[in-house]
């Protein structure tokens, strides 16, 4: 039986949300009001357009024979976790009738109140872990750090295979001392296959004016080469 859920739209040809070339999928809803989100339209579940997961499935199996070679699923947002039946059907039908490699973009803010089991379709978590300073994330994203902290460690109990990824905001995510943090942090998680240092930009400025929501980084520059060299140089020295 198809499942309900909302649908801000789809690539079909992502070269940026885990291996290969993908079919990504965005979700509505998101828990976290983050400083610097790109998509705030995806913020709110009903703002999407109603579908169903066997009209997703069948978008998706248009590019199946593509996908198996070249990349294949991932669903992304706002935050898929907001609807997980709705997620969790699409991830087991695409891995069991269309043989797709499978990826969640998630901060797991959500994953509490999943079982084991609804991960058992996934092959690939990107995770985004913003910040490691608990009061910054606060600030950041308007939600609590530690939920986030404790499903990675859960996916490493797991044995999931992770790519961590870490927006760098100059003045915000840059501090040596939390990106020391986050290191002290990945070293055990040997589930760890890739971490990915993203440079934060404002070229969602728009969608925040058109929506009417006070843009507070308007002001933030991107950071420089050498500052997401050097994000990554304390990262990557864990690995």
């Amino acid at each position: 039986m198809a499942v309900k859920g909302y649908v801000h739209s789809f690539i079909t040809g992502a070269a940026s949300d885990g291996p290969g070339v993908r079919f990504a999928l965005f979700t509505t809803g998101c828990p976290f009001r983050c400083l610097y989100c790109h998509n705030p339209d995806t913020w709110n579940l009903h703002d999407g357009n109603e579908t169903d997961s066997d009209h997703i499935l069948a978008e998706i199996g248009k590019y199946a024979g593509f996908l198996r070679m070249a990349g294949g699923l991932t669903i992304t947002g706002g935050e898929p976790l907001v609807q997980a039946d709705f997620v969790h059907d699409i991830f087991e039908r695409a891995k069991n009738e269309l043989h797709l490699h499978t990826a969640l973009d998630t901060q797991g803010f959500l994953a509490a109140g999943l079982p084991d089991e609804w991960f058992d379709s996934v092959d690939l978590v990107l995770l985004d872990i913003k910040e490691m300073n608990p009061e910054t994330h606060q600030k950041l994203t308007g939600k609590p750090l530690q939920p986030t902290l404790d499903f990675a460690q859960r996916l490493a109990r797991m044995g999931k295979p992770v790519w961590l990824r870490y927006v760098l905001v100059p003045g915000l995510t840059d501090s040596d001392e939390d990106l020391q943090a986050l290191a002290d942090f990945i070293e055990p998680l040997k589930n760890i296959e890739r971490v990915e240092v993203l440079p934060f930009h404002n070229m969602a400025i728009h969608k925040w004016d058109d929506l009417k929501i006070p843009y507070t980084l308007r002001d933030t520059p991107s950071p420089t080469t050498e500052q997401v060299e050097h994000a990554n140089s304390i990262l990557q020295r864990r690995r």
